[in-house]
Protein backbone atom coordinates (compact mmCIF):
# COMPACT_ATOMS: atom_id res chain seq x y z
CA UNK A 1 0.00 0.00 0.00
CA UNK A 2 1.06 3.52 -0.70
CA UNK A 3 0.53 6.56 2.01
CA UNK A 4 0.46 10.07 0.60
CA UNK A 5 1.04 12.91 3.19
CA UNK A 6 0.34 16.33 2.84
CA UNK A 7 1.37 18.33 5.44
CA UNK A 8 -1.08 21.92 5.89
CA UNK A 9 -0.76 24.59 7.71
CA UNK A 10 -4.09 23.71 9.74
CA UNK A 11 -4.59 20.08 9.10
CA UNK A 12 -2.32 16.99 7.72
CA UNK A 13 -4.34 15.30 5.08
CA UNK A 14 -3.34 11.39 4.55
CA UNK A 15 -4.62 8.99 2.50
CA UNK A 16 -3.94 5.02 1.82
CA UNK A 17 -4.10 3.53 -1.57
CA UNK A 18 -4.62 -0.06 -3.12
CA UNK A 19 -2.95 0.31 -6.31
CA UNK A 20 -4.54 3.45 -8.23
CA UNK A 21 -7.97 3.99 -5.99
CA UNK A 22 -7.31 6.00 -2.04
CA UNK A 23 -9.05 3.24 0.21
CA UNK A 24 -9.14 5.72 3.05
CA UNK A 25 -8.23 9.18 3.84
CA UNK A 26 -7.76 10.70 7.15
CA UNK A 27 -7.01 14.87 8.36
CA UNK A 28 -5.05 15.69 11.44
CA UNK A 29 -4.44 18.73 13.10
CA UNK A 30 -1.04 20.39 12.63
CA UNK A 31 1.07 20.86 15.62
CA UNK A 32 4.64 22.20 14.98
CA UNK A 33 5.06 21.03 18.72
CA UNK A 34 4.24 17.40 18.50
CA UNK A 35 6.99 14.93 18.66
CA UNK A 36 7.60 12.26 15.90
CA UNK A 37 6.08 9.64 18.63
CA UNK A 38 3.33 11.53 18.85
CA UNK A 39 2.29 11.83 15.55
CA UNK A 40 3.22 7.77 14.88
CA UNK A 41 1.35 7.04 17.55
CA UNK A 42 -1.82 9.25 15.91
CA UNK A 43 -1.09 7.38 12.30
CA UNK A 44 -0.63 3.73 13.73
CA UNK A 45 -3.83 4.13 15.83
CA UNK A 46 -5.84 5.58 12.56
CA UNK A 47 -4.21 2.67 10.49
CA UNK A 48 -5.63 -0.22 13.21
CA UNK A 49 -8.74 1.14 13.27
CA UNK A 50 -9.28 -0.03 9.43
CA UNK A 51 -6.95 -3.03 9.76
CA UNK A 52 -4.34 -1.70 7.92
CA UNK A 53 -0.94 -3.32 9.42
CA UNK A 54 2.61 -0.89 9.44
CA UNK A 55 4.28 -3.83 7.73
CA UNK A 56 1.51 -3.19 4.77
CA UNK A 57 2.63 0.23 3.87
CA UNK A 58 5.45 0.28 1.10
CA UNK A 59 6.00 3.40 -0.31
CA UNK A 60 5.15 6.91 1.52
CA UNK A 61 5.50 10.21 -0.37
CA UNK A 62 5.16 14.16 1.54
CA UNK A 63 4.88 17.49 0.90
CA UNK A 64 4.77 20.26 3.43
CA UNK A 65 4.16 23.80 3.40
CA UNK A 66 5.55 23.47 7.38
CA UNK A 67 9.04 23.00 6.78
CA UNK A 68 9.66 22.13 10.41
CA UNK A 69 7.67 19.13 9.90
CA UNK A 70 9.44 17.53 6.87
CA UNK A 71 11.74 16.17 9.14
CA UNK A 72 9.55 15.44 11.90
CA UNK A 73 7.75 12.94 9.84
CA UNK A 74 10.48 11.76 7.97
CA UNK A 75 12.10 10.43 11.05
CA UNK A 76 8.65 8.72 12.34
CA UNK A 77 8.24 6.94 9.31
CA UNK A 78 12.37 6.06 9.47
CA UNK A 79 11.46 4.66 13.38
CA UNK A 80 8.57 3.12 13.13
CA UNK A 81 7.73 2.37 9.16
CA UNK A 82 11.07 1.69 8.36
CA UNK A 83 10.41 3.75 4.82
CA UNK A 84 12.69 6.71 4.00
CA UNK A 85 9.49 8.47 2.16
CA UNK A 86 9.69 10.71 -1.24
CA UNK A 87 9.85 13.89 0.06
CA UNK A 88 8.53 17.06 -2.71
CA UNK A 89 11.21 19.41 -3.23
CA UNK A 90 13.53 21.33 -5.62
CA UNK A 91 15.17 18.26 -7.71
CA UNK A 92 12.74 16.14 -7.57
CA UNK A 93 11.32 14.67 -11.35
CA UNK A 94 7.46 16.25 -11.65
CA UNK A 95 7.61 16.78 -15.29
CA UNK A 96 5.91 20.31 -14.22
CA UNK A 97 7.57 23.46 -15.81
CA UNK A 98 7.37 26.66 -13.56
CA UNK A 99 7.32 29.45 -15.46
CA UNK A 100 7.23 32.28 -12.84
CA UNK A 101 9.60 34.39 -11.64
CA UNK A 102 11.06 32.51 -9.09
CA UNK A 103 9.97 28.73 -9.42
CA UNK A 104 11.71 27.68 -5.76
CA UNK A 105 9.52 30.11 -4.03
CA UNK A 106 6.60 28.01 -5.89
CA UNK A 107 5.05 25.59 -2.54
CA UNK A 108 5.41 21.77 -2.83
CA UNK A 109 2.02 21.62 -2.58
CA UNK A 110 1.26 23.70 -5.46
CA UNK A 111 2.99 21.50 -7.93
CA UNK A 112 1.63 18.82 -6.74
CA UNK A 113 -1.57 19.72 -7.58
CA UNK A 114 -0.42 21.22 -10.82
CA UNK A 115 0.49 17.38 -11.65
CA UNK A 116 -2.60 15.89 -10.97
CA UNK A 117 -4.75 18.61 -12.44
CA UNK A 118 -3.41 18.54 -15.78
CA UNK A 119 -3.31 14.48 -15.90
CA UNK A 120 -6.82 14.26 -14.88
CA UNK A 121 -8.45 17.63 -16.36
CA UNK A 122 -5.73 18.66 -19.00
CA UNK A 123 -5.35 22.50 -19.13
CA UNK A 124 -5.75 25.14 -18.94
CA UNK A 125 -6.97 23.88 -15.90
CA UNK A 126 -7.34 26.22 -12.56
CA UNK A 127 -6.96 24.61 -8.98
CA UNK A 128 -8.89 26.43 -6.68
CA UNK A 129 -7.50 25.08 -2.88
CA UNK A 130 -9.97 26.91 -0.21
CA UNK A 131 -8.41 26.26 3.23
CA UNK A 132 -5.97 28.03 5.45
CA UNK A 133 -5.40 30.13 2.55
CA UNK A 134 -7.61 30.52 -0.95
CA UNK A 135 -4.57 29.58 -3.45
CA UNK A 136 -5.05 29.63 -7.54
CA UNK A 137 -3.18 27.94 -9.30
CA UNK A 138 -3.07 27.98 -13.17
CA UNK A 139 -1.96 25.30 -15.16
CA UNK A 140 -1.33 26.09 -19.07
CA UNK A 141 -2.85 23.93 -22.03
CA UNK A 142 0.60 23.01 -22.22
CA UNK A 143 0.56 21.57 -18.28
CA UNK A 144 2.67 24.52 -17.08
CA UNK A 145 2.64 26.16 -14.11
CA UNK A 146 1.98 29.42 -14.67
CA UNK A 147 1.28 31.18 -12.03
CA UNK A 148 -0.87 31.99 -8.91
CA UNK A 149 -3.55 33.59 -6.82
CA UNK A 150 -3.11 33.95 -3.29
CA UNK A 151 -6.06 35.15 -1.05
CA UNK A 152 -6.89 34.18 2.75
CA UNK A 153 -9.47 31.58 3.59
CA UNK A 154 -12.52 31.62 4.70
CA UNK A 155 -11.85 30.47 8.03
CA UNK A 156 -8.94 32.71 7.96
CA UNK A 157 -11.43 35.57 7.12
CA UNK A 158 -14.16 34.20 9.74
CA UNK A 159 -11.72 34.34 12.47
CA UNK A 160 -10.45 37.60 12.06
CA UNK A 161 -13.47 38.91 12.50
CA UNK A 162 -14.32 36.46 15.72
CA UNK A 163 -10.70 38.03 17.03
CA UNK A 164 -10.53 41.21 16.24
CA UNK A 165 -14.50 42.59 17.07
CA UNK A 166 -15.91 41.56 20.05
CA UNK A 167 -19.46 41.29 19.71
CA UNK A 168 -18.90 38.98 16.54
CA UNK A 169 -19.02 35.12 17.44
CA UNK A 170 -17.62 32.24 15.63
CA UNK A 171 -19.62 30.81 12.70
CA UNK A 172 -20.86 27.35 11.15
CA UNK A 173 -20.58 27.75 7.65
CA UNK A 174 -23.50 26.89 5.56
CA UNK A 175 -25.86 27.78 2.94
CA UNK A 176 -27.42 31.46 3.65
CA UNK A 177 -31.07 31.57 2.96
CA UNK A 178 -30.95 35.33 1.96
CA UNK A 179 -27.89 37.92 1.51
CA UNK A 180 -29.73 40.71 3.62
CA UNK A 181 -28.65 38.79 7.00
CA UNK A 182 -31.50 39.73 9.94
CA UNK A 183 -29.24 39.06 12.68
CA UNK A 184 -25.47 38.90 13.39
CA UNK A 185 -25.21 35.51 12.39
CA UNK A 186 -26.86 35.38 9.17
CA UNK A 187 -24.91 38.69 8.35
CA UNK A 188 -21.74 37.44 8.96
CA UNK A 189 -22.52 33.91 6.72
CA UNK A 190 -24.16 35.99 3.99
CA UNK A 191 -20.88 38.01 4.23
CA UNK A 192 -18.56 34.96 4.26
CA UNK A 193 -20.43 32.86 2.06
CA UNK A 194 -21.45 34.92 -0.59
CA UNK A 195 -18.00 37.13 -0.46
CA UNK A 196 -16.08 34.30 -0.85
CA UNK A 197 -18.06 32.77 -3.63
CA UNK A 198 -18.01 36.38 -5.86
CA UNK A 199 -14.05 36.36 -4.70
CA UNK A 200 -13.82 33.04 -6.45
CA UNK A 201 -15.95 34.04 -9.42
CA UNK A 202 -14.23 37.11 -9.55
CA UNK A 203 -10.82 36.00 -10.00
CA UNK A 204 -11.28 33.32 -12.38
CA UNK A 205 -13.22 35.31 -14.36
CA UNK A 206 -9.94 37.56 -14.69
CA UNK A 207 -7.82 34.46 -15.15
CA UNK A 208 -9.42 33.56 -18.05
CA UNK A 209 -9.81 36.92 -19.69
CA UNK A 210 -6.02 36.41 -19.45
CA UNK A 211 -5.49 33.35 -20.83
CA UNK A 212 -8.26 34.28 -23.54
CA UNK A 213 -10.44 31.04 -23.21
CA UNK A 214 -12.27 29.26 -20.49
CA UNK A 215 -10.47 26.59 -17.97
CA UNK A 216 -10.94 23.83 -16.25
CA UNK A 217 -11.84 25.05 -12.89
CA UNK A 218 -11.55 22.36 -9.66
CA UNK A 219 -12.35 23.07 -6.19
CA UNK A 220 -10.19 21.50 -3.54
CA UNK A 221 -9.18 21.67 -0.26
CA UNK A 222 -11.35 22.00 3.27
CA UNK A 223 -13.80 24.20 2.56
CA UNK A 224 -13.91 23.14 -1.15
CA UNK A 225 -17.38 20.99 -1.42
CA UNK A 226 -19.30 23.38 0.84
CA UNK A 227 -18.00 26.62 -1.50
CA UNK A 228 -18.53 24.33 -4.82
CA UNK A 229 -22.20 24.10 -3.81
CA UNK A 230 -22.59 27.96 -3.57
CA UNK A 231 -21.59 28.52 -7.28
CA UNK A 232 -21.37 26.49 -11.04
CA UNK A 233 -18.03 27.96 -11.48
CA UNK A 234 -16.46 24.36 -10.38
CA UNK A 235 -16.45 21.81 -12.90
CA UNK A 236 -15.13 19.30 -10.40
CA UNK A 237 -14.75 18.98 -6.61
CA UNK A 238 -11.76 16.98 -6.08
CA UNK A 239 -10.76 16.69 -2.27
CA UNK A 240 -8.12 14.44 -2.78
CA UNK A 241 -6.05 16.15 -5.72
CA UNK A 242 -3.14 16.90 -3.71
CA UNK A 243 -2.84 12.75 -2.72
CA UNK A 244 -3.36 12.37 -6.04
CA UNK A 245 -0.87 14.05 -7.37
CA UNK A 246 1.58 12.97 -4.82
CA UNK A 247 1.10 9.50 -6.00
CA UNK A 248 1.75 10.44 -9.85
CA UNK A 249 5.08 11.94 -8.67
CA UNK A 250 6.36 9.08 -6.81
CA UNK A 251 5.59 6.89 -9.35
CA UNK A 252 7.68 9.11 -11.71
CA UNK A 253 10.58 8.85 -8.92
CA UNK A 254 10.51 5.13 -8.78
Amino acid sequence: MFLAIDIGNTNVTMGVFEGEKIRYNWRLATDIHKMPDEYAMEIMALLQFRKIAVTDIKEVAICSTVAPLIPIFVKLLDDYFNIKPLVVTAGVKTGVRIRGDNPREVGADRVVNTVAGYKLYGGPTIVVDLGTATTFDIISREGDFIGGVIAPGPMTAAEALFSHTAALPRIQFSHPQKAIGTNTITAMLSGIMFGYTGLVEGIVSHIEQELGEKATVVATGGFGAIFAAETDIFKVVNPDITLIGLKMIYEMNK
